[in-house]
């Protein structure tokens, strides 16, 4: 967990006047003799003495025992050990608790943050650790321990952060210990090597950056972001801090202004509230500046208003509205409707008369300190409600052993029979553990983890019995089968959305209410198509698990060729009569025409039909050339077409995203131009998707007469998982009807899917 040396570019610290966050302390000017130093035998030392301070500032009757000792034994057994910029190692555990004391954790969590690098750095065991403070402080700083590169090699990171995670699905106050570790390391990165800065700040940027959101822990969150900005953009970041130093050289300030306007509002409305001016962090005015352009001073900060009840939050938004100019457009109520990261209040703006727009944030003091520390100021999270206004050290002193961290479904400080519900066990931080156990290696789990951690915005649909899911914005209806169903959602049939019935392609919309129909078959397949549709790496694994298992068979035909002239060839569809195409009748097949071209017949499932003027011809430039469209994707005008020379003479006739042609091109098959002719009357073959219902043959028929389709041949499957297969080859007498036809099919209460004939890798 050591990363060294102080970064001068550091932002300043992020305060809360409410919450009288503390002015971070430099550690570096204490000295070896503020931390080892003489102490009366009453009073902890001075190092850690500025944490206990810290720590009873929000927990007045903490016991300070538990400290006292990790202190001593992470001093001890730190000894000696220093920090590249030639600090004593123990300034960073020290740092790092300092910053979880001054967010309100409690005492367990601060103990296992001074004792966090002893296992990984120190001869120090678990179970030293264990026996000497217990079960939930091994557990943490197991779950915050580095695995060795000497065991995992390259993928040493990628899992470690894999049993983090699994960790801080039993505890989320594992990942607030690592959260802090790691802002004290970007704190202090200045000494390590540019290429190392950059690598480290990159992680920071697509994992911990992300999960700090997630968890609510935004004091965190924006430094970091301070941090990584500085060292991965610095140029921007340097103009950044000049726009910050000019607006503050300025000699009117709208910001104070204004809140002195809006705490003359509310003092005349008789509401107790606290207005101060938060200025935005360094990515904040990054961000507001390519938003906006020209930043003028409002920009450069928020009004903060505090207030003892959530009903003066809205007794405020109210007088603000009525007194002063609304931009409207700017409201959103975070109160009524909390984000998933515990995070509450109400946002607002009002202009000025000069049109500077100022932001205003409207919460409870509670909210606030919930908005800047998230999951740390849950104290522990997993105390029992008579405990939990008690602090949370008594199973400091126990000498049971916790159980490892990568038993997930190890709960610590909750009953095994209860229900683990947010904020201790958020849902996508369930969703993460789900996916991540069937993760088939390091790489995939690495990289589908930036990619889950980079969807940022989290939308919530409604099953039918009430309760609900929380997917990321983008995902469909295979994405929420998955959520709710896991590997069970292979048998997912389709969905109705809203109660409308829907493919499971649908992209759901925050506050959607869907409801999957699934099948009864154990061995339910699911669609290959799926992967497109899928959204959530939870969604994506179990499928590709599923594909990877079971491969498809290889064929030892060739495609077309497998067929003599005049014989068959062609899709056979299970359980259903052969396609067959007759190129040897009529008699005029296969000959050529006035201008020395040969002109194809579409394939049909009946010789008869063959010979039926005016169908869609396809034209090649060679005289006495066999001619035929291929039944394994019935090309019709104006299908963009290609041909391929087979045994015989042959040229048959493909659409060119026919999955055939890469197949026939793979095993040397010559291309040959093609072209269609200008008869627009076309032949066409269509599978129908259906969920079985009474009726609904005849309701799909009466639907395509309807579009001028004459049906030269159907053939229903019997029904497989509550699902119906129907094939059609329909004449039309345009094929630009086409696209109409397939959609009135598709209109047919109970189709779900209709398509052109495919090959079956296609």
């Amino acid at each position: 967990m050591s990363a060294e040396a102080t970064n001068p570019a550091t932002p300043g610290p992020v305060a809360g006047p409410a919450a009288r966050w503390r002015a971070r302390i430099d550690l570096r000017r204490l000295g070896r003799a503020a931390l080892l130093g003489p102490a009366a035998r009453d009073r902890l030392p001075d190092a850690i003495g500025h944490v206990a301070e810290a720590h009873r500032a929000h927990h007045p009757d903490a016991d300070l025992e538990p400290l006292r000792r990790a202190w001593v034994l992470a001093e001890s057994s730190h000894r000696g050990q220093m920090r590249k910029s030639g600090e004593p190692y123990i300034t960073h555990p020290l740092a790092v608790t300092l910053i979880l004391a001054e967010l309100g954790a409690e005492t367990t969590t601060l103990t296992a943050s001074l004792l966090h690098d002893t296992v990984e750095d120190t001869e120090v065991t678990l179970d030293q650790v264990g026996e000497e403070f217990g079960a939930e402080v091994r557990f943490l700083v197991d779950g915050v321990t580095k695995l060795e590169k000497v065991d995992y090699g390259a993928a040493a990171e990628p899992e470690t952060f894999r049993k983090m995670l699994v960790a801080t699905g039993n505890d989320v106050r594992v990942m607030s210990i690592k959260l802090a570790d790691r802002l004290h390391n970007m704190r202090t990165l200045g000494v390590m090597r540019p290429e190392k800065q950059a690598r480290i700040a990159k992680v920071t940027r697509d994992v911990l950056i992300p999960l700090a959101e997630r968890l609510g822990v935004q004091a965190l969150k924006t430094e970091l972001e301070d941090l990584v900005f500085a060292i991965l953009h610095p140029e921007e970041y340097e103009h950044t801090r000049e726009l910050i130093v000019d607006n503050a050289s300025r000699a009117d300030d709208p910001l104070a202004e204004i809140a002195d306007e809006v705490r003359g509002v509310l003092r005349e409305a008789g509401i107790q509230a606290e207005v101060v001016i938060r200025p935005r962090h360094f990515v904040s005015v990054h961000r507001t500046a390519r938003k906006r352009g020209t930043l003028r001073g409002a920009d450069f900060g928020r009004l903060l208003v505090l207030v003892g009840e959530d009903a003066d939050c809205y007794a405020v938004l109210g007088e603000l509205h009525t007194c002063m100019t609304p931009v409207v457009s700017e409201f959103k109520d975070f109160i009524a409707v909390p984000k998933f990261n515990l995070y509450q209040s109400l946002h607002t703006a009002v202009a000025r008369g000069d049109g500077q727009v100022v932001e205003v944030l409207i919460r409870t003091h509670q909210m606030h300190k919930v908005a800047e520390a998230g999951v740390v100021a849950l104290g522990n999270p997993y105390a029992s409600p008579a405990d939990s206004s008690a602090d949370s050290s008594a199973d400091s002193s126990s000498g049971s052993s916790s159980g490892s961290s990568d038993e997930q479904s190890t709960s610590h400080g909750v009953g095994a029979d209860e229900e683990r519900v947010d904020p201790t066990r958020p849902g996508w931080l369930s969703r993460l553990l789900d996916w991540q156990a069937a993760a088939p290696d390091a790489d995939t789990f690495w990289s589908t983890l930036r990619e889950d951690l980079a969807q940022d915005r989290e939308i919530t649909v409604f099953r039918p019995d009430g309760g609900t899911l929380g997917l990321p914005e983008g995902a469909t209806c295979v994405d929420a089968a998955y959520a709710q169903y896991g590997e069970d959602a292979h048998a997912c049939l389709g969905a109705r959305v809203n109660g409308r019935l829907a493919t499971l392609s649908t992209v759901l919309k925050d506050g959607d209410t869907v409801q999957l129909l699934m099948g009864q078959d154990p061995a339910a397949e699911p669609s290959k198509e799926w992967l497109e549709h899928a959204h959530t790496p939870a969604a994506r694994i179990a499928i590709q698990r599923w594909i990877a298992t079971h491969p498809t068979p290889p064929t030892h035909e060739e495609p077309e060729e497998a067929a003599e002239p005049g014989g068959t060839a062609g899709v056979t569809t299970p359980g259903a009569t052969p396609f067959r195409s007759s190129v040897a009748e009529p008699p005029t097949a296969g000959t050529p025409d006035g201008a020395g071209r040969t002109i194809a017949e579409p394939q049909t499932r009946d010789d008869q039909a063959a010979d039926r003027p005016g169908a869609a011809v396809a034209l090649v430039d060679q005289p006495g050339a066999t001619v035929r469209l291929a039944g394994c994707c019935t090309p019709v005008p104006p299908d963009e077409i290609t041909g391929f020379a087979v045994r015989g003479g042959v040229v048959t006739v493909h659409r060119v995203e026919c999955a055939a042609v890469d197949r026939m091109k793979g095993v040397g098959r010559k291309e040959v131009d093609v072209r269609w002719g200008d008869t627009a009357e076309c032949r066409v073959t269509l599978f129908a998707e259906s969920f079985g219902r009474p009726h609904l043959l005849a309701d799909l028929t009466e639907a395509m007469a309807g579009e001028g389709a004459e049906i030269v041949s159907a053939t229903v499957e019997p029904p497989s998982q509550q699902r119906v297969r129907h094939t059609y080859t329909v004449q039309l007498p345009d094929a630009a009807l086409l696209p109409a036809l397939m959609r009135a099919m598709r209109n047919v209460a109970g189709v779900y899917d209709v398509s052109r004939a495919q090959t079956a890798g296609g």
